[in-house]
Order: C-alpha cells, then structure tokens, then sequence
C-alpha cells in the first residue's frame, strides 16, 4: 500500500464537517508542495463531507466505520463501545500498512481511533484545534501528541501540556479573495456603488438568521443595501422566490473568493473556518454563533474577538430585536467598519497551513 523508503508519509484524519476538513486539506496541499515525493492518506467516514471531497482533489482515501456519541438519549449510544472498539481495530491495521511517519488531526470524532492508532504504531503526532474552547477529542488524544496547533491564544489555558501547544493559527485555502471589489459585485449581478452585506448561515443552513434577514428585507433595501444571501440548503425553497432585486439568494456559494471580495459586512455563523478567513481578509463582521454545537465552541469563538474589538457579537436568541439595527448602525459607520476591520486583521494567521507543513516534515525526517 505504501512506499516505505520515503520517509514523506503523513496521514491525516479529518472530517465530519467542513471546519475539520479544509485545514487538513491545506496543509496536505503545503507538504505536497514542498515535498511533491510525500505520500498523503486521509481516513474518515464514507457518508460525511471528507468522502465526497478527498477522492476529487486525487489523495487517497480510506474510511472508518464510526459515528460520534449523541448528545441527547438515543438508542444507538448503547452501541458506540462497540463501534468505537471496531473503528479503534481498523485504526491500527490501516497505520499497520500505511506505516504513516507522521499523524495530523483536526479534532472531530473521527480523529479519536484514527490518531490513536497510529501513535500505537509509533508515528509521530500533531494536532490541529480550530476553536477556542478545545473539543472533547483534542483533550483525549493531548497525551499522545508531540504538538498542538491552536488558533486561539485564550485555548492555552484548556490544555494541560503547555510546553507542546503553538498558536500557530487555522490554516485556510489559498487565494483567498482575490478578486477586486467592483468586478465581485458585478458577477453577482449587483450595483459596485452600493454596500453590500454577505448573510452566510454554513452550508445547510441557520433559520434564525434566515427568517431575522427575511423580516430585515424591506428595510435594507430601503436603506440602499444589497445582499449576498447564502440560505443553506435546508432552507433555499422557502426564499428562493422571494423577488428582492437587490438580493442575490443562493442555497450555497461555490466562490467563496467572489463573495469574500464583494462583501462591506459579513453576518455569519462562528466557525473556526469563517473566523480563520474573516480575519485573514480583515472582514467586519456580525457573529451569531450557533446554539447547537458541541462546548457552545462557536460562542467562544465569537467572544475571543469581539473581546478584540474584531468582530461584533449577538447571540443567538437576540437576532430578531438586535439584527436589523446593528446592520443598518454599522454598515453606515465607516470609522467602526475601519476598526473592526484593521483588528480583525491583527488576530491573522495566514501562514498557518505553511507553518504546520514544516513541522510535519521536521518531524517525517526525525524517525
């Protein structure tokens, strides 16, 4: 299966959501490029977003059977020991044949077997935590790790081997943005001279925002603001129709560079992923963190800069009394945009993917 002269062999295990997956992606696209001989294997589950994605971008890709533990009653918790043991067998066989130098995970269930067995096989292990109250499978698997990567300065202080942990940023696609701001606007089929707010609620999307920017409609475009509106999948049927011209509704945005570049404000969810880009494009910001995720990890996330002055924060059950005014508030103060821009940027990494590609290959020529 696997070249064992090279020393260049990495495995990363990294999948469940976007939020895991495309920084794994970006550091295997860095080690690619400087070692263009390594050999790269990603391991995750067939049915989540990593087994539809890795085939295509050409890496090699094996699956694991294993499901992550319900939070709330559910029958099929009675049988997570057994899937775990299963996931735990198909770990080590899989590093038995690959025999990976070095093993990066992103957190994320399906990094717990998989990480685990390849340190039982002596590979080398790193650690990638986007948010910034580390999840449940970055702490398990701290003991095993030769390094933590973190996004956040204010993560330290929920990791116990202090001497291991870098804050070396969340690594995000190249070419992020690229575009220039009036020829954005045009592509999307939108005035260049008016302001244009980007509403992005992740890939399936979030009702509250939805049905908060749906009442704010009439209001925007009243005030001359147009929209680049990402409704999710789960929810594009019920506005697809809605016939706002100044209102470009989309279920999801395939160019994100686009959409970035046409943007004065963005209204989104607080992923480790739109956080990692808003900051590297210095985007001001409205976070609405999301209730429904492990930890509350997107609240975190939001706090750590609105405590900056980068981004602005609303909870979730806020949106529809406070949405609409803060919207209308910022996107006309150009000396708040300014500051929440310039602060954002500071909290930058955009050497992230580089920085732990260079510490993999450190460690695949150690052994």
């Amino acid at each position: 299966m696997s070249n064992s002269n090279t020393p260049y062999r990495f495995l990363f295990a990294a999948g469940g959501t976007g939020g895991h997956l495309y920084p794994a992606i970006a550091v295997a696209d860095e080690i690619k490029k400087m070692k263009p001989e390594s050999e790269i294997l990603f391991v995750g589950t067939k049915d989540k977003i990593e087994g539809r994605v890795i085939p295509k971008l050409g890496y090699k890709f094996q699956s694991i059977r294993i499901r992550g533990f319900a939070r709330k009653f559910s029958w099929a918790n009675l049988l997570f020991p057994l899937r775990l043991l299963y996931s735990l067998i198909q770990s080590v066989i899989i590093s038995m044949k690959f025999k990976p130098k070095v093993a990066v995970g992103t957190g994320g269930y399906v990094a717990g077997p998989v990480i685990w067995g390849a340190s039982v096989m002596g590979a080398k292990i790193i650690l990638m935590e986007s948010n910034s109250y580390p999840g449940i499978t970055t702490r398990l698997l701290e003991r095993y790790a030769d390094e933590i990567h973190l996004s956040f300065e204010s993560s330290k202080k929920y990791l116990r081997r202090q001497n291991i942990l870098k804050v070396t940023g969340n690594p995000v696609r190249e070419n992020l943005g690229t575009s220039d701001k009036s020829s954005a606007k045009k592509y999307f089929g939108l005035d260049e001279n008016k302001k244009t707010v980007l509403v992005l609620g992740g890939s399936l999307g979030a009702s509250s925002i939805n049905n908060a920017i749906e009442k704010s409609l009439n209001t925007f475009t009243e005030n001359n603001l147009q929209l680049i509106w990402q409704t999710g999948k789960n929810y594009f049927g019920r506005y697809k129709n809605l016939n706002f011209a100044a209102a470009k509704i989309f279920d999801f945005i395939d160019d994100m560079n686009k959409a970035y570049s046409a943007c004065d404000l963005l209204v989104a969810r607080a992923g480790a992923t739109t956080i990692a880009e808003l900051t590297v494009l210095g985007l001001p910001a409205i976070l609405i963190p999301s209730p429904n995720v492990a930890e509350n990890h997107q609240y975190h996330n939001a706090k750590a800069l609105e405590d900056e002055n980068a981004a602005v924060l609303i909870k979730d059950d806020e949106i529809e009394s406070k949405l609409q005014k803060t919207v209308l508030t910022l996107i006309n103060d150009s000396n708040k945009l300014n500051m929440l821009s310039s602060n954002a940027k500071k909290l930058a990494k955009p050497d992230a993917a580089k920085e732990i590609a260079l510490s993999a290959l450190k460690y695949a020529q150690m052994i």
